[in-house]
């Protein structure tokens, strides 16, 4: 029986998760989690996702509940709670508020879950993955953060757009924080299996634009409908079925890094990782360029810096 508990249920990101992965009919239950004064509106979201889910034939058990104790024996469990970001923030200004809701999370996690794999979906998404790592006392193969798996289906899809090509002929990855200092890995991307940088010699490609509209987008989704949702949640629900059916698919995550990838250590980022039924089953390794080599180190750097002074602030 596959159980997946979702932390943070009736928020945006959390109710679009637990319908889509219903409708994929590969979870038998799913723990839809929120804190006691919002039970009802959870019990609300149940009814709706089963009368929705009848007209498919589709029986996935949905548990509405404040109750730790209903999460036992969940395979996942999804961290979705937390302050979400508005217009103009950065995702590092959630930083200290959700850390100690993470935090608590975790450690709740692991005493009622303790065989799960953990999804942190809690912005800013890298340093809830530390924090809900240390917080678990888990493997870091058991924790893993949304990381850029995002941020790479967005660029795979505005090359396709602008080339009007089908989108399953790009590959391209994003890597480092899911933030500004995201990095695009364009000296590996192919189009048609032609590297980039021999494919924009024939065809108008505005790459510089393209990388620019990648690190603004959630902030433009947010400024024109007031919160992302379609995105997060199925670039989510695709991880979370990932390892569901042990498919072993590649995807960029937030892990935490130990030296295998540029030498960066103590703080976790998004690089492409192996997922199966047991967490990230390997780290793949790249090759960057100079310049993408540089720009990693700097996102670690501000990511590690942004890790240690909420470390600190939890101290207190």
């Amino acid at each position: 029986m596959v159980k997946v508990s979702i932390l943070g249920a009736t928020g945006v990101i959390g109710k679009n998760v637990a319908f889509k992965l219903a409708r994929n009919d590969t979870v038998d239950e799913i723990v839809l989690f929120s804190r006691p004064q919002s039970v009802d509106k959870a019990k609300g979201e149940m009814f709706d996702m089963y009368d929705a889910l009848a007209a498919e034939d589709i029986d996935c058990i949905l548990t509405p509940t404040c109750d730790f104790n209903d999460i036992a024996d969940s395979q996942i469990v999804l961290i979705t709670s937390g302050i979400p970001r508005k217009e103009g923030m950065k995702r590092l200004d959630l930083a200290i508020p959700n850390a100690r809701i993470v935090s608590n999370y975790a450690k709740a996690v692991a005493e009622h879950a303790p065989d799960s794999i953990i999804i942190v979906a809690t912005n800013p998404v890298d340093v809830m993955t530390t924090i809900a790592l240390e917080a678990s006392g888990f493997d870091k193969k058991r924790v893993i953060g949304i990381g850029n798996h995002l941020d790479s289906l967005r660029l795979k899809t505005y090359f396709s757009k602008q080339i009007n090509i089908n989108s399953s002929e790009v590959h391209t990855r994003v890597i480092g924080e899911h933030g500004d200092h995201m990095v695009p890995l364009l000296s590996s991307t192919t189009i048609g299996g032609i590297p980039l940088k021999y494919f924009i010699k024939s065809v108008d490609i505005d790459v510089i634009r393209l990388v620019n509209r990648l690190k603004k987008a959630g902030n433009t989704i947010i400024s024109k409908k007031g919160a992302t949702e379609y995105g997060p949640s199925y670039a989510i629900s695709n991880l979370i079925s990932t390892i569901i059916t042990d498919s072993h698919k590649i995807l960029t995550v937030s892990t935490y890094l130990d030296g295998e990838i540029g030498d960066v250590k103590d703080v976790s980022l998004g690089v492409p990782v192996v997922l199966s039924k047991k967490g990230i089953a390997m780290i793949v390794p790249i090759h960057m360029n100079e310049y993408e080599k540089k720009e990693f180190i700097n996102a670690a750097n501000t990511v590690k810096k942004s890790s240690d002074e909420v470390r600190r602030h939890l101290e207190i």
